[in-house]
């Protein structure tokens, strides 16, 4: 990155924020971190509806990869409390706190490429959400017939709220996970994966969850209820894929007419972004007491049962109200945030960016290309341009809610600049294929595109992604000619432009130096309404 753009983003953050010291445990790659790479979780959890409590254990498999270091981090937020942490031989091994970051010392000796293993036993009272998903937490309440309904949704405030690990995107673990749920008895614990396990001892129902692909942190989830399931079988582009809902017995109905959309959604989204990426660990929406999250496998739901985000169209196009923006919206984020993760918070744009427009694509797909293009053009009244999307690195970057639309946007014009829809279509299939599964940087997604587009995209996504200003292109009228330039911009920004000339398109492609062409008619320019421009 060029420099003075590295220190505009640090003087833009440092303005909005004060980087906190749980911001740098949570955000920064330590070497407490890096020098073991995470393979599998089994997790463990019981569940106390009545205390709000829970306890249980994560046994951390990982293989070595610095045998110089001997301490690692785990982490798990206050008020809960790591009790233990005992090694393979078992014994119990030394802890240090940080804030959230528990400092655990293992034996020297460990070679590169040994594999083994730490069970870390907890308990405590987790934070309770205030407002899920966005003021992040575990989420307690009643149905209407006063039985527990319960969840998680922590992506931003951190999975170790309530149960240690490796809470930091960059690592994943690549054999999946075993989530044990436990609660009382009469209760469903839906989790993520496949279903591989259930039992009742001792008036406590036992739910075994196995998820077989690699799974990032915030995705891992808990919902608990007096929950009833229903399901089918969609034939997608890898072949039969079973897909469950669990909702609460007096929204079945509801749940049954509504959730005829999911076939629907995964028809569109295979389409245009390639196969879903979690046959072996099947489909789910479950319904939560809040919003809805994009858990790997298990999609929470919270949407009331209707069309549009909560019953309103957050484009102001009418387009928004034909579809559930939560069953559309939380299921794309399979694709990219689940399958295909930012390393760092620093460029959640590539989740949300390219997920809000995958809105449009499923207008696209099932009703027109023009439905598509104007709800995505519609939620442009929601970018404020304040904040760059992409952050600094390293500090667990508080990105801004641009990263949705005015990222949708982006890649909308990118559609624009490309103009053919079958390339274009070629491209996202290709991100999901040559991505699959893994956490990428914004610059090894940005460098992927502009080599598979043959274009020159840097200055692009610089300015775009990370200034908060929009370019203004700017015209002059000089006898014969037309003048134009890119004014308010990054140095050297160019990019191709689709203009109307009395009635006639034309492509040109301005910089930040004057260039003219020859031009008679008396009417001004007009740029096509799919750049995000000031003029």
């Amino acid at each position: 990155m060029k420099r003075w753009l590295l220190l505009s983003l640090l003087l833009t953050y440092a303005a909005n924020a004060q980087v906190s010291q749980r911001d740098l445990l949570l955000g920064k790659r330590s070497d407490e971190r890096l020098w073991w790479n995470l393979q599998r979780y089994e997790l463990e959890v019981t569940i106390h509806p009545e205390s709000k409590a829970i306890e249980g254990s994560n046994k951390i498999f990982f293989e070595v990869l610095n045998p110089n270091r001997t301490t690692l981090q785990i982490d798990l937020q206050p008020p809960m409390v790591l009790d233990s942490v005992i090694d393979t031989k078992g014994i119990k091994r030394s802890i240090t706190r940080n804030e959230l970051a528990h400092y655990v010392t293992l034996d020297s000796g460990l070679k590169v490429g040994e594999q083994t293993s730490i069970t870390a036993y907890f308990s405590g009272i987790p934070k309770e959400a205030e407002n899920a998903p966005w003021d992040g937490g575990v989420v307690w309440t009643e149905d209407s017939n006063g039985d527990p309904f319960i969840a998680t949704a922590n992506q931003g405030i951190g999975s170790s709220i309530w149960w240690p690990n490796k809470d930091h995107s960059y690592d994943e673990p690549e054999n999946g996970a075993q989530i044990t749920l436990i609660v009382p008895e009469g209760l469903t614990a839906v989790s993520n994966g496949r279903l591989t396990g259930q039992k009742v001892e001792n008036a406590k129902s036992h739910w075994i969850w196995e998820v077989k692909s690699p799974i990032n942190n915030y995705a891992i989830s808990f919902n608990v209820a007096n929950y009833v399931s229903f399901g089918e079988t969609y034939q997608g582009e890898n072949g039969a894929l079973d897909l469950t809902y669990y909702v609460l017995p007096e929204n079945l109905d509801a749940a049954k007419k509504q959730f005829q959309q999911t076939p629907k959604m995964l028809e569109a989204f295979e389409y245009w972004m390639g196969p879903y990426p979690f046959y072996k660990d099947g489909f789910k929406l479950v319904e939560v007491p809040y919003l809805g999250m994009e858990h790997q496998s298990a999609v929470t739901y919270g949407n009331g049962y209707e069309n549009g985000y909560r019953g309103t169209d957050l484009s102001g196009t009418g387009h928004g109200l034909t579809f559930d923006f939560i069953i559309i919206h939380e299921a794309g984020h399979e694709w990219f945030a689940n399958s295909i993760t930012a390393d760092d918070k620093a460029d959640l744009w590539i989740q949300e960016g390219f997920t809000a427009y995958s809105e449009s694509l499923y207008l696209d797909y099932h009703q027109s290309k023009k439905s598509g293009l104007e709800y995505v053009i519609g939620t442009r009244k929601r970018i404020q341009n304040q904040q760059p999307m992409v952050g600094p690195r390293g500090v667990n970057y508080d990105a801004p809610g641009d990263i949705y639309y005015k990222g949708a946007n982006i890649l909308n014009m990118l559609r624009t600049i490309v103009d053919d829809d079958t390339q274009w279509r070629s491209l996202l299939r290709s991100l999901s294929a040559h991505f699959y599964h893994q956490v990428i940087s914004s610059r090894t997604l940005e460098k992927y595109i502009a080599k598979e587009l043959d274009l020159t995209l840097e200055p692009f996504f610089d300015q775009y992604l990370r200034t908060a200003q929009l370019p203004r292109l700017v015209f002059q009228r000089a006898g014969n000619r037309l003048r134009f330039r890119f004014e308010e911009s990054i140095e050297n920004f160019q990019m191709p432009v689709k203009i109307y000339l009395n009635g006639h398109s034309k492509w040109v492609t301005p910089t930040t130096a004057w260039q003219s062409i020859r031009y008679t008619a008396a009417e001004n320019p007009i740029v096509d309404e799919n750049f995000l421009l000031r003029l």
